[in-house]
């Protein structure tokens, strides 16, 4: 079983920044992918961005140019760096990661409890 545990979270005034981090319980290389998801008060979740085990990054529309993550494989740590935030970024903000089981010929998703980000206008 795998444990994601977020922090960093909090109340930030519209344009300031937060770096949110999410701690593995074991190495991330053992993932195909991780990701930081989002999820609005009455919206449903969805993804902000994602790095691959091999590197490569996606982001939502919405956070291209002011969100950026990256890796410490040593901490197995994966982090969320948002810049100029927006009261629209208001969100409890999940770190998601994917395991590739060859074995068992399929994925298995692990989550964290997320946590809460307020942006004041």
């Amino acid at each position: 079983q795998v444990q994601l545990v977020e922090s960093g979270g909090g109340l930030v005034q519209a344009g300031g920044s937060l770096r949110l981090s999410c701690a593995a319980s074991r190495t991330i290389f053992s993932f195909v992918r991780m990701a930081w998801y989002r999820q609005a008060p009455g919206k449903q979740r969805e993804l902000v961005i994602v790095v691959t085990s091999a590197g490569s990054t996606n982001y939502a529309d919405s956070v291209k140019g002011r969100f950026a993550i990256s890796r410490d494989i040593a901490k197995n740590t994966v982090y969320l760096q948002m810049n100029s935030l927006k009261p629209e970024d208001t969100a409890v903000y999940y770190c998601n990661a994917v395991e590739r089981s060859v074995v068992a010929g399929r994925d298995y998703l692990y989550w964290g409890q997320g946590t809460q980000v307020t942006v004041s206008s």
